[in-house]
This record gives C-alpha cells, sequence and structure tokens, in this order.
C-alpha cells in the first residue's frame, strides 16, 4: 500500500497535463484532505503514513476524473465558500473568491444592524445567500433561482449548514412572487455575465463542466440581467435600500449608469484584490 507522501506524487504526476504545478500540488491535497478526512498540517505530520485499499480507491477513482479536466470541487462534491463547506455538482457554478468579496462587502457595510431583510438573485448553490445568512443579523434571507436543479443543491446546502433561507423558483425576468415592495433591506447577485464570443478564452474545466445557463449572456445584450435586476432592485429595495452586483470586469461604468437611470441615488464601482472592476453596488 501507498504512503500519503507517495500518493500525493502520484496524484501531481497523473493529473500534471491538465493542471500544471502549482495547482496539481495544490489540488493532490485537496483530495487527500478528502479522502484521509485530515488537515493540511495532520497530513504533513503523516506522510509515510499508509492508505487502506479503499482509500486508494477513491484516490484513483478521482484521478481518472481529473484527468478529463473535471474541476476539482465536483469531483469531491463540495466548494469552501466564505468559511462555509458546501455541495456543489455539474448543476451549479463553483463558487469563486470574487464572489467572497462580495459577500465580504456586504457583512462589512451591514455589522451591526438588526433585522435585515436579503434578496440573493440567481443564487445558484445558494453560496451568497448561505453565507450572508450565517453572518447578517438578518430577519428573512431569499435566494432565487429559476435553475430546478440549482434550486435542489441550495437546498441541501441549506439542511446541511441549518441556515434559515426562503427558497424562491422563479424567473428574475417574471414578475418576482412572495416579495412585498419596498421590504428588502438588501439585494446581492452573481448574474451570468460571460459573453458568448469568450469561450474560446475560457479553459476547458470551466467550459465543458460548469453550467452554461449560470454563465453565458448573448453578446448582442450582454446586461440584460443588470438591467433587469436594477429593475427589480427600484421596486423591492426599501429607501436607502443596497444593490450589489458581480461584473464582468468590462462593464463597471456601464452597470453604474444602468443604476442611477433605474433611479438609484448613487453607485459606485468596487475594485477586487487584483485590481479589476469586480463589484458595482449602488443605493437606492
Amino acid at each position: 500500500m501507498a504512503t500519503i507522501q507517495q500518493t500525493a506524487q502520484f496524484i501531481r504526476e497523473s493529473i500534471q497535463h491538465a493542471y500544471p504545478e502549482p495547482e496539481a500540488g495544490a489540488i493532490a491535497q485537496l483530495v487527500l484532505e478528502h479522502v484521509l478526512r485530515k488537515s493540511r498540517m495532520q497530513l504533513s505530520l503523516a506522510q509515510q503514513e499508509e492508505l487502506n485499499p479503499e482509500q486508494e480507491e477513491q484516490v484513483r477513482q478521482a484521478v481518472e476524473r481529473l484527468k478529463k479536466q473535471e474541476p476539482v470541487q465536483y469531483v469531491l462534491g463540495t466548494a469552501h465558500f466564505y468559511g462555509l463547506d458546501l455541495q456543489v455538482d455539474e448543476r451549479v457554478l463553483i463558487p469563486r473568491p470574487e464572489t467572497e468579496e462580495l459577500v465580504d462587502l456586504v457583512v462589512r457595510e451591514h455589522s451591526g444592524r438588526i433585522g435585515l431583510r436579503v434578496l440573493d438573485i440567481c443564487t445558484g448553490s445558494g453560496c451568497i445567500s448561505l453565507a450572508l445568512a450565517a453572518n447578517l443579523q438578518a430577519d428573512r434571507v431569499y435566494g432565487l433561482e429559476v435553475s430546478e436543479g440549482a434550486m435542489k443543491v441550495a437546498r441541501a446546502n441549506a439542511r446541511q449548514q441549518k441556515l434559515p433561507v426562503a427558497w424562491l423558483e422563479q424567473d428574475v425576468f417574471e414578475p418576482i412572487q412572495g416579495i412585498a415592495p419596498h421590504s428588502l433591506d438588501i439585494i446581492t447577485s452573481n448574474p451570468p455575465y460571460v459573453k458568448e464570443q469568450e469561450k474560446s478564452l475560457m479553459r476547458a474545466n470551466v467550459l465543458e463542466f460548469e453550467p452554461h445557463l449560470a454563465l453565458f449572456v448573448p453578446d448582442e445584450d450582454p446586461l440584460r440581467y443588470y438591467r433587469r435586476i436594477a429593475e427589480v432592485g427600484a421596486g423591492l429595495l426599501k429607501k436607502g435600500g443596497r444593490l450589489y452586483f458581480e461584473i464582468n470586469e468590462q462593464y463597471g461604468e456601464e452597470v453604474r449608469q444602468l443604476l442611477l437611470q433605474a433611479g438609484f441615488t448613487q453607485a459606485q464601482v468596487v475594485q477586487d484584490l487584483f485590481g479589476k472592476d469586480r463589484i458595482v453596488k449602488g443605493e437606492l
């Protein structure tokens, strides 16, 4: 039987054509943490410990999927997001670090406030709505999603995390049901924003495995979700309520102008940790 050290090397060598270093090493670490139920520190202290046959088979199966460039989060069935370990599969987009930055901005700007009412639109796995439910003193958090498959994943995550979110399986382009006008303090959304023409720039592990419904917008109308959600926000937010978008970095100023045109009194573009326009926030 192979040791942890030998297994890590096996994983790295097996997937290096699809995932060059240092990514291959990081993926090997995630696989071993998941299969062996050990932390990074525990693994480093047990390099000569041997895997049992069942564990070796789990690693082998994971490697076969990784060799086909399937994202490691789907292979393991879990993704870490803002302190939560969430279930993910091909029905939902894998949560990104940029989206954690959006959540962090909302949490910081509403720290200490109680009784908040929050809506996350295009909620997918539920990552934003669940992270806000866990970190805000909210009276009610809603998560809206059109995909039945994604909604099943979000509901499962809510049960696993024991967080109260009211799920709305609706199309944002239809009238929103179940929320009173001008009753919300916060709306967040990470809608589809990748143009169809940008497919050629995307990695195969994203393009071939993640749901296109959650990724792409028509080239001729890339701001359609922002325009509609700005309209929805103007109708559902209280006076002084705030809307937060994750955006395609190309469209910061255009999305800011959409909010002002929809009746928001102020709007600004916020850059991410890499200095890219990534969030637009507006106040009604």
